[in-house]
């Protein structure tokens, strides 16, 4: 326990943690005032994982029932312990811990082709039952988009969703006949709203097999199928041109070793006055590295890039960066939502697993709600062209 006593003793210094160890002792730390949060340690062992590695340590002491939270939530858990580890130049205690993954976290982007589907499998072919049960009505998995008038505790997802579409079609200046490659296309939300509202043929294409399913069933039914259309494919096999093209929450697993090949097929696949909308998980500090919590559970193969990552690759790909849009709560508040839509339907996810994968379920989002409360994470938007004049020169086509 020592080694963890001295981590908390030097971490919680705003709001407060009570620790009872596994042989019923029980110790305190950060301001005596605050309000604790109170966990238990049921083993011995639980302490000195958390203290040598404690994204992972906690992770997986939460997830196996040997850390209990007894007073609050793990939400409430992660709020606290984040705040405390928050981005910040003065919190040498959060660069020293982050410093330790990213060393760690290299081998585990290493996304090569055979990697790739299996990574994409690892999470997105889980049933489809649990997507229905905490995701919007177009299983949209991305950051939704929260208008002035649409946030706060009445917030409405679905509407923050389709404001999400919109505002990439927008970007993306769609005209009838054009055709449009949607790169990850998840469950075919956007391509199938491209089409909706412009008329442009769309190829969405994906490694997720349920995804594909899903997608391709949708698009029979909407009567749509013979000009939106669904392959499962890698991004590298696909062949062009197309005048406008549109990523939504991939490039996170595409891999730093890729990036160069990634922004290479882009400007390949573009006609030479096309588009591109590239969204993705971004951080403001610089490069880092995915927890290895989330690494080993949720999104193996995963990382989400700084701009000084993309920059490099989009300048030796030949592409201009016509606009580039920063949404910094944006995700936070989406994972709020799906967290609370998760929590209200607990019955059923564990009816369809257990009570251990709710367990990892719940960890997972409000771990994810913290890297964009408090940590470096934001969302960016790029948009990209071949040449300089394809899009309009002021962002007024936005608002029209």
């Amino acid at each position: 326990m020592w080694l963890l006593d001295r981590l908390l003793r030097r971490a919680i210094n705003r709001g407060a943690i009570q620790v009872t160890t596994h042989d019923g002792e029980v110790r305190r730390y950060g301001d005596p005032a605050a309000t604790p949060v109170a966990v238990r340690l049921t083993d011995a062992a639980t302490a000195g994982r958390i203290a040598r590695n404690p994204a992972l340590g906690a992770g997986e002491a939460f997830v196996d029932g040997r850390l209990v939270v007894e007073s609050g939530d793990v939400l409430d858990l992660l709020d606290l312990v984040s705040g405390n580890l928050r981005w910040d130049r003065s919190n040498a205690l959060r660069v020293a811990l982050w410093n330790q993954q990213r060393l760690a976290a290299r081998w585990d982007e290493l996304n090569a082709r055979a990697r790739s589907k299996r990574n994409v499998a690892h999470h997105y072919d889980l049933s489809d039952q649990l997507y229905d049960l905490f995701l919007d009505e177009e299983r949209q998995y991305s950051c939704a988009y929260f208008r002035e008038d649409n946030r706060g505790p009445d917030s409405d997802l679905s509407k923050a969703q389709r404001d999400k579409l919109d505002h990439i079609a927008k970007k993306l200046c769609l005209k009838p006949g054009m055709r449009v490659l949607d790169i990850g296309c998840g469950w075919g939300g956007m391509a199938r709203h491209i089409h909706k509202i412009s008329g442009a043929e769309v190829l969405g294409v994906t490694l997720s097999e349920e995804q594909l399913r899903y997608a391709r069933a949708k698009a029979q039914e909407l009567g749509i199928a013979q000009h939106v259309r669904y392959e499962l494919m890698d991004y590298r096999d696909v062949q062009g041109p197309f005048d406008r093209i549109v990523s939504v929450g991939m490039f996170e697993h595409v891999g730093r070793p890729n990036y160069g090949v990634y922004f290479d097929t882009v400007a390949r696949l573009l006609t030479d006055d096309g588009i591109a909308l590239i969204h993705t998980i971004g951080r403001a500090g610089g490069p880092g590295a995915t927890d290895p919590w989330t690494a080993k559970y949720i999104f193996p193969g995963g990382y989400t890039p700084a701009y000084s990552e993309l920059a490099k690759h989009i300048e030796r790909a030949w592409l201009w960066p016509t606009d580039i849009e920063v949404w910094r709560m944006h995700y936070a508040w989406t994972l709020e939502h799906w967290l609370k839509r998760c929590r209200a339907r607990k019955a059923e996810i564990v009816a369809l697993y257990d009570e251990r994968f709710f367990r990892m379920w719940e960890f997972y989002l409000a771990g994810a709600i913290m890297a964009f409360r408090h940590d470096d994470h934001l969302v960016w938007q790029v948009q990209l062209s071949r040449t300089r004049d394809s899009v309009p020169l002021t962002r007024d086509y936005l608002h029209n």
